[in-house]
């Protein structure tokens, strides 16, 4: 068995020719990084007033900050873990409320290739450990009892499970929420021009000084390849890949996005790259087509106009929706 964990924390790769945490900083620009979500999120912001932008960056890592303390699923007082202890369901927040009616959309228009009810399944996989291991079977299909769309319902703030062991898990949505929400906060601080990447959940604002921001797509089976190159203006591209956080056993190689049909590591691709307006609507798609495989990835992406998408098969085959040209840019 071996264990293969990037350096780089994130599905994209921003290299120094084509990305933006290694620019030189100017008058005008300011960079931060801290660890949030369980992960390194940066903020880059370019402008004139510096005490403004300063306040703006502080200002969206508070919220960020706050909206973590309720969606995490590894803090005991957050709204998704009372979720999850509890046995009928539980009253949370507007935040929570917002992200759960996303992932039961995305859902439900996914057939459950989405699926925000895996909690119990990610906590068996438990690919952070120092030497994870394939499940057995019947711990697998205890896993998915009582799993699916139709296992979690929302009635304004209310949140209702239809079974006790049922546990949530936000990981394919909440980081792409607290992402969307940050830039909010910047448009209101007044910055024009600023990148955050939370592990790879990017949103763009605006452009860098005199150009756009260009971002290289990581190429899943060369660990230091660029796929292809896009240039993006206030949109959000996120990916899902099989190469960010898996192990190997007895050849065979185990990732964390798993399948809630089956319970184990979805087979149909290698990766998949979005862009939309919303970081949370292309996370949970990029894990939904992931899920699906091309045909019916593509399928979900036509419901979604705004949406582009890249999707890298099993085959290494290269599948795009027809928008997906405008954005690509020269290497």
């Amino acid at each position: 068995m071996s264990w293969n964990r990037p350096l780089i924390v994130g599905l994209l790769i921003l290299l120094a020719a084509l990305g933006w945490w290694r620019l030189q900083p100017g008058g005008g620009e300011i960079r931060q990084t801290r660890l949030l979500m369980g992960t390194t999120v940066e903020i880059v912001a370019n402008g004139e007033n510096r005490a403004q932008l300063k306040t703006a960056v502080a200002d969206a890592f508070a919220e960020m900050e706050r909206l973590d303390r309720l969606l995490s699923s590894h803090r005991d007082d957050s709204d998704i873990a009372r979720l999850s202890q509890s046995a009928t369901g539980a009253t949370v927040s507007p935040e929570s409320a917002e992200v759960i009616a996303l992932g039961l959309e995305i859902a439900r228009r996914s057939e459950g290739a989405f699926d925000l009810t895996l909690g119990r399944l990610t906590t068996l996989w438990d690919l952070d450990a120092p030497s994870p291991e394939v499940p057995d079977s019947q711990a697998i299909d205890a896993a998915l009892a009582g799993v699916g769309p139709e296992a979690l319902s929302l009635d304004g703030l209310q949140v209702k499970k239809r079974s006790p062991h049922l546990h949530i898990d936000l990981g394919g949505i909440a980081k792409g929420y607290v992402v969307d929400r940050a830039i909010a906060v910047l448009r209101e601080g007044g910055v024009v021009s600023a990148a955050i990447n939370a592990g790879g959940d990017m949103y763009l604002l605006g452009q860098r000084p005199q150009r756009p921001w260009r971002i290289g797509i990581q190429h899943p089976r060369q660990p230091d390849g660029v796929l292809e190159a896009v240039q993006i203006v206030d949109r959000a591209v996120v990916t899902s890949g099989d190469y960010e956080r898996f192990f190997e056993q007895d050849g065979i190689r185990y990732h964390h996005l798993l399948d809630p049909g089956t319970g184990l590591p979805a087979r149909a691709c290698q990766s998949v790259s979005i862009i939309t307006d919303s970081v949370a609507l292309a996370d949970a798609l990029a894990t939904a087509v992931f899920v699906l495989g091309p045909q019916k990835g593509l399928a979900l992406l036509a419901e979604y106009p705004g949406a582009a998408g890249l999707i890298i098969a099993a085959d290494g085959s290269r599948h795009a929706t027809p928008n997906w040209s405008a954005y690509r840019s020269p290497l």
